[in-house]
């Protein structure tokens, strides 16, 4: 007896009415690209503080700091100096938002931290192998 020969039927709907219905059960339940990006948990003030905090203290004693220093000093315009260097890293910090923002809305965070992850190893190992043989 071949058990193959007779397709098995377990109800009356057809295998594209089937179809249909998973679709709208996935379009129901899973959320937009826009729902899912436009959530927040933390008040504006917590993600402020934080990224100050963060920021001004992974900057201080860093290159872009010494050579703004090295700059006022030269020019003897420390407004004008401080205006272009503000300038700049707005400018530098606009890109990293924006480019955040982008990927935040496209990869799930487990996978930005997984990269993130990998691209610093991988910055590590250089810095090390260039102290080992240089």
């Amino acid at each position: 007896m071949k058990l193959d020969s007779v397709p098995l039927t377990t109800n009356t709907q057809s295998q594209s009415e089937n179809q249909l219905q998973l679709e709208d059960t996935i379009e129901l339940n899973s959320p937009t690209v826009a729902e899912d990006c436009s959530q927040k948990t933390e008040s504006p003030l917590v993600i402020f503080g934080t990224t100050f905090i963060t920021i001004f203290l992974a900057e201080i004693g860093d290159k872009t700091q010494l050579s703004t220093l090295l700059m006022s000093a030269e020019s003897h315009s420390p407004w004008v100096v401080f205006f272009g260097s503000a300038a700049a890293l707005i400018t530098t910090s606009l890109l990293g938002v924006l480019l955040g923002s982008w990927i935040a809305c496209r990869l799930s965070p487990k996978t930005v931290e997984k990269a993130a992850g990998v691209m610093l190893l991988f910055i590590s190992i250089m810095l090390f192998w260039d102290i080992l043989f240089a």
